[in-house]
């Protein structure tokens, strides 16, 4: 046992001073999309806390068909180096243990974090710390402590919302980088910023639709997985206050009901009342915005869907804007199509006075 863990150590320690030296010669985290690794002791597997830590991290997303975990987790204890080099190389990491447990993964942690640090997880004055880029680029490590595994428990069910919006944000700069590693539509970015005074980072296989007074629709059809974006504005807006829940679901409505339409009379898109729906404030390139999320079902039809909804107010220049993805994909899992327009509606920016004038005819 001592063996084993003096060479953890070794290897903690070498990695940490690797990431401080000039030159980053470390290899690309691995790992599934939204893959965590949950580092620890075998003993606690079966305890309220890995119970909390499952339905933290691994909590369903109610607003989609067929919910998906926010996370897909996998516990692993910390026995070998073959176990150590899998945790070097994983994208996301939680490494989870009492503070003064006698086991490999609290000799670990401990190894990881200051004396200070470890002083204050005992007083109980914190309990979560996070590095990135410690053994691996584009890595995130979160370590979790408390004085007993049942505090940590009860911080982490507390604390739940901040700490897996900490890994979402991680997560949401990598699907930045998916979503446009292949290629990105610059000419129709551009194309919309001097025709519409706004625009977004557009993936490479989105085609305009509908295009009509303040009413802009991208689309990409594919038989078993159909996605579409749409951006509407409204000028001269000058209170934000007014706008809530009730009065974004019912102009979504309406847009929806006029253009995205069905095959034949009768059919459209409406909020399915009937499942879930969430709706929080945030804040995009300085606008400040709701995002709703819930699910669409189209009237007359079976057919139905996930959607995301940004909300956004550009008060300098008085005018609102809703941008929306909606998805039609029975066969495939949905999570990793909403995470890669969460990635393109935060590239989103407004700016009119970008408006070329147009030339008299």
């Amino acid at each position: 046992m001592t063996e084993r863990i003096s060479l953890l150590l070794i290897l903690a320690v070498s990695g940490i001073f690797m990431s401080a030296c000039e030159g980053d010669y470390r290899p690309e985290s691995i790992g599934g999309q939204s893959e965590i690794i949950v580092v620890m002791d075998s003993s606690l597997v079966d305890s309220e806390l890995a119970v909390a830590i499952q339905n933290t991290f691994g909590a369903p997303i109610l607003t989609m068909p067929r919910p998906e975990p926010r996370l897909d987790i996998v516990f692993r204890d910390l026995r070998t180096n073959q176990d150590m080099e899998l945790i070097e190389r994983h994208r996301n990491i939680l490494i989870v243990s009492p503070i003064d447990d006698d086991t490999n993964v609290g000799t670990f942690l401990r190894s990881l974090l200051g004396e200070n640090v470890q002083e204050s997880i005992r007083r109980g004055d914190s309990f979560s710390y996070q590095q990135k880029d410690v053994w691996s680029r584009n890595q995130l490590v979160m370590m979790l402590s408390a004085p007993s595994a049942e505090e940590l428990a009860t911080n982490i069910l507390r604390d739940g919302r901040r700490l897996v919006n900490e890994v979402h944000q991680v997560e949401l700069q990598r699907w930045h980088r998916y979503v446009y590693r292949r290629a990105e539509q610059t000419d129709l970015s551009g194309r919309i910023l001097d025709t519409y005074g706004w625009t977004f980072r557009i993936q490479h296989d989105y085609r305009v639709g509908v295009d009509t007074l303040n009413f802009l629709s991208l689309r990409r059809y594919l038989p078993d997985n159909d996605r579409w974006i749409w951006v509407s504005w409204i000028d001269d807006i000058q209170d934000f206050d007014e706008v809530d829940r009730d009065w974004i679901t019912a102009r979504r409505d309406s847009l929806n009901r006029q253009y995205m339409r069905g095959g034949s009379a009768g059919k459209f898109v409406r909020t399915d009342f009937d499942r879930p729906h969430e709706q929080r404030f945030m804040e995009i390139n300085g606008m400040e915005a709701y995002e709703s999320r819930g699910l669409w079902r189209m009237e007359n039809d079976l057919m139905g869907g996930p959607f995301i909804n940004y909300t956004m107010f550009d008060e300098e220049n008085s005018r609102l804007y809703m941008i929306e993805y909606g998805q039609f994909s029975p066969r495939w899992d949905q999570r990793r199509f909403l995470y890669q327009f969460e990635a393109m509606a935060r590239t989103f920016i407004s700016d009119p006075e970008a408006i070329k004038p147009r030339e008299e005819s």
